[in-house]
């Protein structure tokens, strides 16, 4: 089947993609019209396979054709299309889910809230932790510290938190009492000569001394993705979050850990706190919780939240709070069902086997004369392009050059997202070896392509 991607109804669609895409060049070309999956890859409508090394949007963790995900949601159907969780309702597949994921949080975690998005999560977390501090006689405790080019979504609140200049421009963001730090890219914002250690020590510090400057007393909570994903995999120095977490500790603030990305085997353990040695008060997690086979997310929240949120509904007479989709009934039964396939099939013991011949393969590019850095862990990583290696220069942003090398790799039918300079990978984590080899074999080739491009004068 083909289709005409001139079309009206194409022109379109490309109006309804994503916002950080580039909407007058897709309005040109027309989008990527895509009709069915199988495992990795997917078909589109001229009927090429591609294989999806993005897994979508991070969140295809079990691929595009799981049936026993399809059957789940349809027994669900059948059985129990939709019921609300306020007014002291519930039911069978949310109670369990609910109980599942406070069991198997990386911290101790009490209650579960659900919503439909990562950005309704952290939305959440960030409503939490103001009313947390109204609770126990802290109102002023309401400014939340991020990190620049963090991801933590697209709502006011969410995108507010997030700490892209793109996700603020023109849209009057972010909010006040959102306050952000400095990327822990060791790469980009690493001074000369300074180890990764020496790195984390000065972002601690820095930390510090907003804390100090804002007032300690109006600070709430400090929110972080375990690795960065969309400001570019960004993995952290070594012992920045013992060092941060230190600094929050001392002055009472509470840890938002946002493990939208990283949750659910990504990074090589279940949780990416696991990897990194985070403690938090409140996890946010989406996207793998039902490999987005269904929109489902949770806000987990520690006893002392839990405790404080209840309080304060008992003063107030109820908790005003909640979403007419939270816990919806289909997606908490295709999540339990992710969750039991996760434990079944060993999907964390899949990533730490296959994970190695990623990243290795990746770092073997790290002589191509475009190649500033390769970085990552588990089953995401990413490839930092560079103007000029010894200094550390990056292309000029109009020349969208990792989005040119992510064109090529296209080309050879393989899907991966460039952004910035950067080049991401986030393969479904079912890959397997001989397709993470096509992935390899794909951007090397494609390094090749763009240099030629580049030093032609990028004509």
């Amino acid at each position: 089947m083909s289709a005409d991607l001139n079309s009206p109804f194409a022109r379109d669609i490309a109006h309804h993609i994503h916002p950080q895409t580039n909407l007058r060049r897709h309005e040109a070309e027309g989008p990527l019209l895509i009709e069915r999956g199988d495992g990795v890859y997917v078909v589109d409508a001229d009927g090429k396979r591609l294989l999806e090394g993005m897994a979508g949007l991070w969140c295809a963790s079990l691929g595009f054709s799981e049936t026993r995900l399809v059957d789940a949601a349809t027994r669900q159907m059948r059985r129990l299309p939709y019921m609300q969780t306020f007014a002291h309702r519930s039911f069978d597949p949310v109670v369990e889910l609910s109980a599942e994921l406070v069991g198997m949080a990386p911290a101790p975690m009490s209650k579960a809230l659900f919503a439909c998005s990562g950005s309704e999560a952290n939305d959440t977390a960030m409503k939490l932790v103001w009313y947390y501090h109204h609770a126990i006689g802290r109102p002023e405790k309401r400014k939340i510290i991020s990190r620049r080019r963090s991801y933590h979504g697209t709502t006011i609140a969410s995108a507010s938190l997030t700490g892209l200049a793109n996700m603020h421009q023109d849209f009057n963001l972010p909010l006040a009492g959102v306050v952000h730090v400095t990327c822990p890219h060791h790469y980009r914002e690493g001074l000369a000569g300074e180890t990764e250690e020496d790195f984390a020590a000065r972002l601690a510090a820095e930390l510090e001394e907003v804390i100090e400057r804002e007032g300690p007393e109006t600070i709430g909570a400090f929110i972080a993705e375990p690795v960065m994903g969309t400001g570019g995999v960004v993995v952290p120095p070594r012992t920045y979050f013992e060092r941060v977490q230190a600094v929050l500790r001392r002055h009472d603030i509470l840890i938002i850990a946002d493990e939208v990305i990283c949750g659910f085997g990504r990074t090589g353990n279940m949780w990416g706190s696991q990897t990194y040695g985070i403690k938090p008060d409140i996890v946010t997690c989406a996207k793998g919780l039902s490999a987005a086979y269904f929109p489902i997310s949770a806000t987990l929240v520690s006893q002392a939240i839990y405790d404080a949120m209840l309080a304060e509904s008992d003063k107030l007479g109820n908790f005003s709070h909640g979403f007419t989709y939270g816990g919806h009934p289909v997606g908490a039964a295709v999540a339990r069902e992710t969750l039991a396939i996760y434990r079944e099939r060993d999907i964390v013991g899949h990533v730490r086997r296959v994970a190695p011949r990623l990243q290795d393969g990746l770092r073997r590019l790290s002589d191509h004369r475009l190649v500033g850095e390769v970085r990552g862990v588990g089953l995401m990583a990413a490839i930092e392009l560079t103007m000029d290696k010894a200094a550390r220069k990056p292309f000029p942003a109009e020349r969208k050059v990792a989005g040119h090398l992510a064109g090529a790799i296209h080309r050879r039918g393989v899907l991966l997202r460039g952004l910035g300079d950067a080049l991401m990978l986030s393969p479904p984590l079912i890959i397997e070896d001989a397709e993470i080899d096509v992935i390899l074999s794909a951007v090397a080739e494609s390094l090749d392509e763009t240099q030629a491009w580049v030093a032609g004068g990028f004509g």
